[in-house]
């Protein structure tokens, strides 16, 4: 064997080694591409179609012709316009105060608390997460009822409970997804180096400099990455506005309703459109912005 056959084996090896680790990461990829394929996208284009059609108001049937009138129901009257601009500014409003709350409980986590305390606030922080939707959205309805906890709470300060309705859905939406905004924040500052900080202070940077210049950069990302799920999650939520929400209607109750009673499955489709729309306009802004590559 000649000097440069040694090397042609070994390089054959390898590259033969490579195309058979292709070929099983295909195989692996394969069962959750094809889902992602079939039952993701083939619903989101299922709904689409769906939102194309109409529904005959005297026999109830759908008739499976193209129209846009579902949207230009949706985009005219009154109504539907003021529920979008409503869900859009809830779910804004939980996304901002899901923020404020996770980064001061996800920077304590990160660099404050000591190994043992940090994992005892990763499981406090994942334990709501194990409870069922239905029994802490139930929950808080009874704290938001007549002669609830926070009724108690508030009286001695001549004050009430501000019962069933957009504050109270506001205020449960961002319990429920508040871990949501924390887990991501958490691992996001876990990656801030330690040098970095001491770096600033060493250069003379008190603490609110630091973290006005180093920790949020850093932490940005991580807020985007958190506020994806918030915003998204709030956009679509009905079952917690039905519990708490009182006569106040967001898009998914829109949803439900005509899916339920209304039984006009073509224009629930096509209000269904409107966060899948938002969400892909907020993505594309945020990948815009670059935050997304340092996740």
């Amino acid at each position: 064997m000649t000097d440069t056959e040694a090397p042609r084996r070994g390089t054959s090896r390898v590259s033969r080694l490579a195309r058979r680790r292709g070929v099983t990461t295909g195989l692996l990829l394969t069962p959750p591409m094809l889902w992602l394929g079939v039952a993701y996208l083939g619903a989101l284009a299922a709904l689409l179609v769906t939102s194309l059609w109409t529904q005959d108001d005297f026999t109830g049937q759908i008739q499976r012709t193209w129209t846009l009138q579902n949207f230009r129901d949706l985009f005219t009257i009154d109504v539907y316009r003021t529920i979008t601009v409503r869900t859009l500014s809830i779910a804004a409003l939980v996304t901002v105060i899901d923020a404020i709350l996770a980064f001061p409980i996800a920077l304590y986590m990160a660099k404050v608390a000591s190994p043992r305390v940090q994992r005892l606030l990763v499981i406090a922080v994942l334990m709501p997460l194990w409870a069922s939707y239905l029994v802490k959205a139930y929950a808080w309805r009874g704290m938001f009822s007549e002669g609830g906890l926070i009724s108690w709470l508030a009286a001695p300060f001549g004050l009430n409970t501000p019962g069933y309705g957009l504050v109270a859905t506001t205020i449960v939406l961002a319990y429920l997804w508040l871990p949501f905004m924390i887990l991501p924040v958490f691992a996001g500052l876990q990656r801030l180096p330690d040098s970095l900080l001491e770096a600033s202070a060493d250069l003379g940077a008190h603490s609110w400099t630091t973290l006005r210049r180093v920790v949020l950069p850093m932490a940005f990302p991580a807020l985007v990455a958190g506020s994806i799920f918030t915003f998204s999650l709030s956009m679509g939520d009905y079952i917690a506005v039905r519990i708490v929400g009182g006569t106040g209607q967001l898009i998914g109750t829109v949803v439900y309703s005509n899916i339920g009673a209304a039984n006009n499955l073509p224009f629930a489709a096509a209000v269904a459109t409107v966060p899948v729309a938002v969400m892909l306009l907020y993505l594309a802004v945020v990948r815009r912005t670059g935050a997304l590559e340092n996740l």
